[in-house]
C-alpha cells in the first residue's frame, strides 16, 4: 500500500485533527506520532534511518494510506520522492500560538527526559537529533531545553515551512489551517465534502497519553 497523503506540517499544527479528517475521507489508517507505540517492531527501522542507514519506507508505513506529524514531517522530502504520486499537506498556524502549544506538550519541561527513559526513548532521541540537524523546529545542539527557546523555535518553524514551499511543487502542495474546515482539503484531494462537522481533535490529550502508554510496555 503506497502512501497517498504526506503531512509536512510540524507537530502542534492541527495534525491530529488532520489525521482524523483523512481517515473519515477514506485515506486511513493515517500514521501519526501516537501510532508509534502500537508498532514497536518498526522502531528499529526508524532508528536505523536516524542513524544514517537505509530504510524501507514501505515496511515503515505498511498498512497506512497517509501520514502526518512526527516523525514523518521531518522526512517529508524523502517520502515525497519515494511516493511520487502522493499529495503533500503543510499544516500551519499562528507561530506564537504554535510555540505556546509546544510548551504544553512536546516541549514541556521534563517531557523529553521522561520519554527518553521509556522503551521508545532511543527512537525519540534519534528523531530529536535528526530534527535538530535539519533545523526544523529546534536550534543547534541536542539539549532538550533548546525546545523551550521561543526565538529559536519560531525561527525553526518558519525555516521548515519555507523549505517545504521551496521543495514541493505548488500543484502538489496544500498549505492548510485546520480551521478552514473541509472545503480546501476535499478540493485538493478530489473527494466529496462529508456531511458532518470537521473534526477538531484534542491533540494535547493524545500527546499526554503517549508517555504512560510506552511506560507500560
Amino acid at each position: 500500500m503506497a502512501l497517498e497523503v504526506i503531512g509536512a506540517g510540524l507537530g502542534r499544527t492541527g495534525t491530529m485533527s488532520l489525521k482524523v479528517a483523512l481517515e473519515q475521507l477514506g485515506l486511513g489508517p493515517c500514521h501519526h506520532m501516537t501510532e508509534l507505540p502500537k508498532h514497536p517492531e518498526r522502531w528499529p527501522l526508524w532508528e536505523e534511518f536516524f542513524e544514517g542507514g537505509p530504510v524501507d519506507w514501505n515496511a515503515v508505513f505498511d498498512g497506512y494510506k497517509s501520514t502526518v506529524d512526527a516523525p514523518s514531517c521531518f522526512v517529508y522530502r524523502e517520502l515525497a520522492e519515494f511516493y511520487p504520486d502522493a499529495k503533500i499537506i503543510l499544516t500551519v498556524r499562528d507561530p506564537e500560538s504554535w510555540f505556546e502549544s509546544t510548551l504544553r506538550t512536546i516541549a514541556a519541561p521534563g517531557y523529553r527526559e521522561k520519554l527518553a527513559a521509556t522503551p521508545i526513548g532511543k527512537l525519540t532521541a534519534g528523531m530529536t537529533s535528526y530534527q535538530v540537524r535539519k533545523r526544523a523546529g529546534a536550534s543547534s545542539g541536542d539539549d532538550a531545553r533548546k525546545l523551550q527557546d521561543k526565538d529559536s523555535m519560531i525561527a525553526g518553524y518558519h525555516a521548515h515551512n519555507a523549505e517545504v514551499r521551496r521543495v514541493i511543487a505548488p500543484e502538489r502542495l496544500l498549505e492548510y489551517e485546520v480551521k478552514q474546515g473541509w472545503e480546501p482539503l476535499c478540493t485538493f484531494l478530489g473527494v466529496p465534502i462529508p456531511d458532518r462537522p470537521f473534526p477538531h481533535a484534542n491533540e494535547q490529550g493524545k500527546w499526554q497519553s503517549i508517555l504512560p502508554m510506552v511506560s507500560r510496555m
